[in-house]
């Protein structure tokens, strides 16, 4: 699953990373003691020390295990797990822009990794059914994914307002990709979707937000 879902990220934004996300995982208790706040079913954890970068992915066992099992069946996936799999993609959306911006030598912000994970979480699963029904399926994922959205109570005052800002970005930009998915333009979609992947830093969030 996660071989899959890091593979349809590097094709959908013409990219290629050298390390899997699937070798960066830990269990709780690992992700415990590097740091992890145990109040997420995913988190992605950094370390760095001004020249060496360390990652380590959490994911809840139990939720990989459930969207695992429904990987051959998109349909069944998507309608019975979209939470989970939302965020297992979120933690291998994280992975693999920090390995980016990592390689470029760029840094990345928190506010700039979560909007960017909100993008791939509307862009993988609209492409997960790619075809006739793709607009109303979009439509669909607009409400979802940004519009019915609940935050958990435990967040301090600066993550909901990371998250809420996330959303609020994503969600402007995810609604203007909304025409080519209704003309079903794939090659215009992932134009976009590359031209703005590659944004950096302060650049990316203005043009979210446009």
């Amino acid at each position: 699953m996660l071989d899959a879902l890091q593979a349809q990220l590097e094709t959908l934004y013409g990219i290629r990373c050298e390390y899997r996300a699937r070798d960066f995982l830990v269990d709780a208790e690992a992700a415990k003691e590097l740091g992890g706040t145990g109040r997420s079913r995913e988190e992605l954890l950094v370390a760095h020390d001004g020249e060496t970068l360390d990652l380590a992915l959490y994911l809840e066992p139990a939720m990989l295990e459930r969207v695992s099992r429904l990987e051959t069946q998109p349909d069944a996936l998507l309608d019975q797990e979209l939470g989970g799999f939302c965020e297992v993609t979120e933690g291998v959306s994280h992975f693999l822009y920090v390995a980016q911006t990592a390689n470029l030598e760029r840094r990345v912000s928190m506010l700039e990794l979560e909007a960017q994970a909100e993008v791939d979480k509307f862009a993988v699963c609209t492409l997960l059914r790619w075809g006739q029904h793709a607009a109303a399926w979009a439509s669909r994922l607009m409400g979802t994914l940004f519009e019915r959205v609940r935050y958990a109570e435990r967040l301090t005052g600066p993550e909901r307002w990371r998250y809420t800002e996330a959303n609020r970005l994503a969600r402007r930009y995810c609604a203007r990709l909304l025409p080519a998915i209704r003309e079903r333009r794939l090659d215009a979609l992932l134009s976009e979707l590359r031209h703005s992947y590659r944004l950096g830093a302060e650049a990316k969030l203005a043009y979210f937000a446009r």
